[in-house]
């Protein structure tokens, strides 16, 4: 006899938390639309949202209609790691200034606490409510149409003339992809996260048996040039050249040596990639450089990149006034969310005369305001979930799986690379989705096979008629 009890209970969780999975859907749709959510207002309704969708999770689970997932069990070290930076945040907030511990800027401390704690609760709702394989590809399908209208609609704005970010006109960044961010290595950003995950779901389509003959090769053909794989495979295309038109310099650069590097590590690590994935990866990169890269304006990225000196650049002595910041307060920082208010004391002439609100390096930031064993406790919790991801793809025998476990690595690398030049993760869009591929990461090595899938089913049939 098969036991179904198992299956019934996960048949029903997934019915009772339907609407909680779908609102989440919802909110991560929205995070990207008004301005990145990088307005206090915005910010609001990111947290809200998080804590609603929370409550309504705790609330069936108080019922006993919703179980906790075996991903987020194994996540555990992950959440602590990442909760270190909002619990030091509201300690830093609530002590006072005087205090080696205390912040410049409570106020400024508790408003990043209370964000800190929204993108540890869509973290954990993402390893909470994606319990399914229709669930991993619905939530990775919703945020890469996001990044599509993000593309689409910086494209349209740039090439039209009419610029809008979010129902106002733009004042900076004209003839510039900027979607509905304000900033364009935010867009750049945000389309790198949402285009890993597309071409992780264009990798678990892959067909990783040789063709027997040529009427096979023949089948195979068709179905990439007609079916959801040419589908997927052509918003990639318009997701990149969204990127390109950017002109975003490490942007680009982010996309394509993550590519690489992730598409090496895959077909090093993975027992079972072919030429399949080879083709795949080496056509993202020659394709969308060659071709797209001629009509959207790769040149000019390149141009860009050629002209970069230290006398067009002031990003060189901001770094260096940040480290001097960093080093008077090595330990516990000055407190989260405070750069804008600690930097102009060590500011000097040569950093130009724009304000600098943030620092162009994830890094350097996290450090001034953190301290670096904080910032270490954020950047080892990265680390355990690259780690998750190349695991699972060496282990995983599931397409999905190892599929969105590149997406997690390349992600990462991604991201790692654009830190050090950029502020992404102080995006409220861009760090809440890098939060959720995270997750995917996690899932991609602890979460179980469909318990009611229709091999299991089959093999589990078999086994009782023979005993």
């Amino acid at each position: 006899m098969i036991n179904t009890s198992t299956s019934e209970h996960s048949d029903r969780s997934s019915i009772h938390d339907r609407w909680i999975f779908i609102a989440f859907l919802v909110l991560l749709a929205w995070i990207p639309l008004p301005l990145g959510s990088n307005k206090l207002w915005a910010m609001s309704i990111l947290c809200c949202g998080a804590l609603f969708i929370s409550a309504a999770w705790l609330y069936l689970f108080s019922l006993n209609k919703v179980v906790i997932s075996k991903s987020i069990k194994n996540s555990l070290p992950v959440i602590a790691l990442f909760s270190t930076a909002p619990v030091f945040a509201f300690i830093q907030s609530a002590v006072s200034s005087d205090n080696p511990l205390g912040s410049v800027d409570s106020y400024a401390s508790a408003q990043a606490g209370m964000l800190g704690i929204s993108f540890i609760l869509i973290f954990c709702l993402a390893l909470l409510l994606v319990n399914s394989q229709k669930r991993i590809k619905l939530l990775a399908y919703t945020l890469v149409f996001c990044g599509l209208f993000q593309a689409v609609y910086g494209s349209m704005m740039t090439l039209t003339g009419i610029e809008y970010s979010f129902l106002i006109p733009k004042d900076a960044y004209t003839r510039l992809a900027t979607g509905t961010f304000v900033n364009r290595n935010h867009l750049a950003g945000y389309l790198v996260l949402t285009l890993s995950l597309g071409i992780g779901i264009m990798i678990s389509t892959l067909n990783l048996q040789s063709a027997s003959n040529w009427r096979e090769h023949s089948r195979r053909l068709l179905t990439t040039l007609l079916g959801p794989k040419a589908r997927l495979r052509i918003l990639l295309i318009i997701m990149v050249a969204g990127l390109v038109m950017t002109h975003s310099r490490m942007g680009n650069t982010a996309f394509f040596a993550s590519l690489t590097l992730a598409g090496l590590i895959t077909l090093f690590l993975s027992k079972r990639s072919t030429k399949a994935t080879i083709i795949l990866i080496s056509s993202l990169i020659v394709i969308d450089i060659f071709v797209v890269g001629t009509f959207f304006g790769v040149e000019k990225v390149a141009e860009r990149l050629q002209t970069t000196s230290e006398e067009t650049e002031t990003r060189d002595e901001v770094n260096a006034y940040t480290l001097t910041a960093i080093q008077d307060n090595l330990f516990t920082g000055t407190g989260a969310g405070t750069y804008y208010t600690n930097f102009p004391a060590y500011r000097e002439y040569d950093a130009g005369r724009s304000f600098y609100d943030h620092a162009h390096n994830d890094y350097f930031e996290f450090a001034s305001e953190y301290g670096i064993i904080v910032t270490g406790c954020l950047i080892l919790a990265v680390l355990l979930v690259f780690i998750s991801a190349i695991k699972a793809q060496m282990k995983r025998k599931t397409p999905l799986m190892r599929g969105i476990a590149f997406s997690a690595t390349m992600a990462i690398i991604a991201l790692a690379i654009h830190s050090t030049v950029d502020f992404n993760l102080q995006i409220p869009a861009n760090a809440a989705t890098f939060m959720v591929i995270l997750a995917l990461g996690q899932i991609s090595l602890f979460h179980k096979k469909d318990i009611n899938s229709p091999q299991r089913t089959q093999r589990a049939q078999r086994k009782s008629q023979s005993l």
